[in-house]
């Protein structure tokens, strides 16, 4: 998602139709969202790439070491 797509359906929300607003809120929330997906799953995998551990990959994603493993572990 680029800046200009992400300030458009910031600026929705104060224009004259709500709906449209939420609607464009509710895509760059979802194209966002999977392009976060996208470089954790990358990031991940640079960091085991470079010999870290699974505990130490969790504490810097705020989660436990198991649920870390299970999202990542068998790709």
């Amino acid at each position: 998602m680029d800046d200009g797509t992400l300030k458009t359906a910031i600026a929705a929300a104060d224009g004259d139709d709500p709906y449209r607003a939420l609607r464009r809120i509710r895509a760059a929330r979802v194209e966002l969202t999977s392009e976060l997906d996208r470089a954790e799953a990358a990031a991940v995998r640079r960091a085991r790439a470079s010999g870290s551990s699974w505990q130490l990959i969790a504490l810097a994603l705020d989660v436990s070491k198991q649920a870390v493993h299970k999202k990542y572990g068998r790709a």
